[in-house]
């Protein structure tokens, strides 16, 4: 159990049945009145995100995440399919919950999948990739001065901008965090 006083960012409670990710926190202690904790919660299933006040002494069960490294190995066009490196056994998950991941991760990479109670909840890809780009419209000599991005495809189907220089078939690595061009592999 964890009360609201000792909330921090990332920690998962169960609450309001649901499972929810502590986004943002602030101790308020008003002139008048008690102190109450200001939260911004996350639903990490549905991605749905609140903004809750709590006692600082309400009491919440912590949700025990299990993270595990998972190798992305096909999609059929419906399922996309992880399987685990120790027992080999194949977890299929739909779009929805690879959405946000699936467009860094090439076949046969490795991810992180997140599981609550045995259920596969959510899959990150890694901080950095490496991706070679696929499509891209050709930079003019003397454009590079003005810092100017243009739009590109990679291997895996996300657009990215990147500057000018960049060539079709260059290697690129992007942050996943944010979807940015890092630089040129």
């Amino acid at each position: 159990m964890i009360t609201a006083s000792d909330f921090k960012k990332g920690i998962t409670i169960s609450w309001n049945n649901g499972l929810w990710q502590i986004v943002d926190f602030q101790h308020v202690k008003p002139g008048k009145g008690a102190a109450f904790v200001r939260s911004k919660l996350k639903n990490i299933v549905t991605g749905a995100i609140r903004e809750e006040t709590f006692n600082p002494t309400e009491k919440f069960p912590l949700a025990r995440i299990e993270t595990k490294d998972m190798q992305y190995l096909y999609n059929d066009g419906e399922l996309y399919y992880f399987m685990d490196p120790e027992s080999f056994e194949q977890i299929p998950l739909n779009h929805d919950q690879v959405a946000d991941a699936i467009i860094y991760i090439k076949e046969n990479e490795f991810a992180q999948m997140r599981f609550y109670e045995g259920k596969p909840f959510e899959v990150t890809a890694p901080n950095f990739v490496e991706l070679e780009v696929v499509e891209t419209e050709p930079g003019f000599k003397g454009d590079t001065a003005t810092g100017a991005n243009k739009p590109a495809i990679v291997e895996t189907g996300a657009k990215v901008n990147v500057p000018l220089f960049v060539e079709l078939g260059d290697k690129i690595k992007i942050d996943t965090r944010t979807g940015e061009y890092l630089s040129r592999v």
